[in-house]
């Protein structure tokens, strides 16, 4: 027997395991992003058109009467604002852009599994002239004086190719969420031919109205 290997023995063996680098298991999403990140969805899929927008959340238990989240959706210009009103899609202006854009409805609750709200758009029919699309989760908060993102877990973002249900990537807001009425979730950007998403995942002191007034949109001040 060759000395040289006997020298090594169990804990030189069991050192060199401790060395080898983390391996993701196999059941782990490859798919996941989290808040910063960037992704290009052309690379990701270069057929990717007709997308399918899926936004999900769950309410801590707290006794008062559960919040009313909504999703929104901002179409922005080179200069970060809305060209019109109707780049405002939302659950009283659910389609823009001549169809491009469709909000599927409203979910009181955010209860049961799956995406609580849902939003279709067709990338090749928006305008040249859009160059961003800022997705915004706040609280519909007339009746809810004083309730914040504090009381909100479990935010997830996604995007869906319609045609083939592929999931091109999955954003989970794993971390606390801090106070305020709106939450930037993210921006999809058209840069040349292709399409980059941005975890941003900042909440807003001030909700929807204060995020629409930076988009050029006045709301009502019950919509805020």
């Amino acid at each position: 027997m060759n000395d040289a290997y006997d020298d090594t023995g169990d804990d030189a063996d069991l050192d060199y395991l401790e060395e080898l680098p983390d391996v993701a298991s196999a059941y782990e999403p490859q798919n996941k992003i989290i808040t910063g990140e960037e992704i290009n969805v052309t690379l990701k899929d270069p057929t990717l058109n007709q997308i399918q927008v899926g936004v999900g959340w769950d309410l801590k238990k707290f006794d008062a009467k559960p919040l009313d989240l909504d999703v929104s959706i901002f179409l922005l210009g080179v200069n970060g604002k809305t060209r019109v009103d109707e780049d405002f899609i939302f659950y009283n202006n659910m389609t823009g852009s001549d169809g491009a854009v469709k909000h599927l409805g409203d979910s009181r609750t955010g209860a049961g599994e799956g995406d609580d709200e849902i939003m279709m758009m067709e990338l090749n029919k928006l305008p040249f002239d859009i160059s961003k699309i800022s997705f915004v989760l706040s609280i519909y908060d007339m009746e809810y004086e004083g309730y914040d993102f504090s009381m909100v877990k479990n935010v997830y973002f996604r995007i869906v190719n319609q045609n083939t249900q592929h999931e091109i990537f999955r954003y989970e807001l794993d971390e606390e969420l801090t106070g305020n009425e709106g939450l930037v979730i993210g921006n999809l950007e058209r840069i040349g031919a292709e399409w980059i998403f941005t975890a941003v995942g900042e909440t807003v002191d001030g909700g929807l109205g204060k995020i629409a007034d930076d988009y050029g949109i006045v709301v009502l001040e019950n919509m805020k």
